[in-house]
């Protein structure tokens, strides 16, 4: 794999002091991703609907210092600061020093919020570590004045997933693909693309309300589910189906087959769960009201002759999906059936973006 492409280049500018701040978002995996191999690999490629509302705004100021061999950073997490998840971006730092060298020569105060419950199934790391990684790109082309837009966002797509595979996908939108796959002209085991071709009009701004079933930490973080996977019994079959899912989903999304959609989608993310509960230790992300709300929502779907359908994360909390035209019906259905199962009653309305934004 061609990784030479990303180290920085030299530099043509000095930059003493500088601040950046990007919104970048969650996103939404339709055929999921579970289980990879070193350095952040996907051992099959995936396909994600980024989000708009759920986001994090980060900042970094950069300030030039004597160059030192350990990345000089504190971190500051909705205006507190955060030891606890230096670690993560520390390691995260030492997967990239050899793409970003510069960064031993800035002390770097990194300042992050998110527009939503951290670590509670919704992707703040994917969120979270892509805003970094632009963050980063903004000073380099700063350093280098010469790069493009298209090549600072493949770069920033090839950082943020040495952070976090999913980050990869929050760069751009509305839908990304990472990993290689034969008929996705483009597609990378390295970095997301853009979906290459034209999306039929009724996927144009999905809807995705996030029903909070458990805000709380997440029983299993994503790393050790995806290590488990590597002694897995079903792992390559699982990895065959998304592979052939992937293929399937480009064709619907292109044609509109908003039926086989739901069918896929909803059977992408049973699958992610059944991975977890075969897996050796084996657990169960899902909460009651997780399968009450998904009860719920095959029941609605029946009677109305609705397209609304789920799909889940590692988590309990239910993305529910569906066409912008049945926005209002939905809703009502949410806040009148669906939000009792929700802890406190909340959710988050929230639909297709178009990725990083700069502040």
């Amino acid at each position: 794999m061609d990784t030479a492409q990303f180290i920085s280049k030299s530099n043509n500018n000095s930059v003493e002091k500088a601040s950046f701040t990007w919104q970048t978002p969650s996103n939404i995996a339709l055929v999921k991703y579970w289980g990879k191999s070193n350095p952040q690999i996907p051992k099959n490629a995936s396909i994600s609907f980024t989000l708009n509302n759920c986001h994090t705004i980060t900042t970094i100021d950069f300030e030039k210092k004597v160059k030192s061999e350990i990345v000089d950073f504190d971190l500051f997490f909705e205006g507190k600061q955060k030891d606890a998840f230096k670690p993560k971006i520390a390691e995260f730092f030492t997967r990239i020093q050899e793409y970003c060298p510069y960064i031993f020569d800035y002390k770097m105060i990194i300042n992050s919020e998110n527009s939503f419950p951290h670590s509670s199934g919704i992707a703040s790391s994917a969120s979270g570590l892509s805003a970094i990684a632009m963050c980063l790109m903004s000073l380099e082309a700063e350093l280098n004045p010469d790069l493009s837009v298209e090549e600072i966002n493949k770069k920033a797509s090839f950082l943020a997933r040495l952070g976090s595979g999913s980050a990869s996908r929050s760069i751009e939108g509305p839908m990304v693909v990472w990993g290689n796959h034969p008929e996705i002209e483009g597609s990378s085991d390295l970095y997301g693309v853009q979906f290459p071709y034209k999306l039929h009009t009724v996927f144009h701004n999905y809807q995705d309300a996030i029903l909070l079933v458990d805000k709380g930490e997440k029983q299993v973080s994503s790393t050790v589910g995806h290590n488990l996977m590597h002694e897995h019994p079903y792992a390559e079959s699982r990895f065959t189906q998304a592979n052939d899912n992937l293929s399937k989903i480009s064709e619907i999304l292109q044609n509109g087959d908003i039926k086989a959609f739901v069918s896929l989608v909803e059977s992408e993310a049973l699958t992610l769960h059944a991975m977890m509960m075969t897996s050796n230790p084996y657990f169960i992300l899902m909460k009651p009201n997780t399968l009450e709300i998904i009860n719920k929502i095959w029941e609605y779907r029946t009677e109305n002759d609705s397209n609304i359908c789920f799909t889940l994360d590692a988590g309990a909390n239910v993305h529910v999906l569906y066409p912008e035209i049945e926005k209002e019906k939905v809703n009502q259905f949410i806040e009148k059936e669906l939000s009792k199962y929700c802890q406190k009653n909340q959710y988050i309305y929230d639909s297709v973006g178009f990725g990083a934004n700069k502040k």
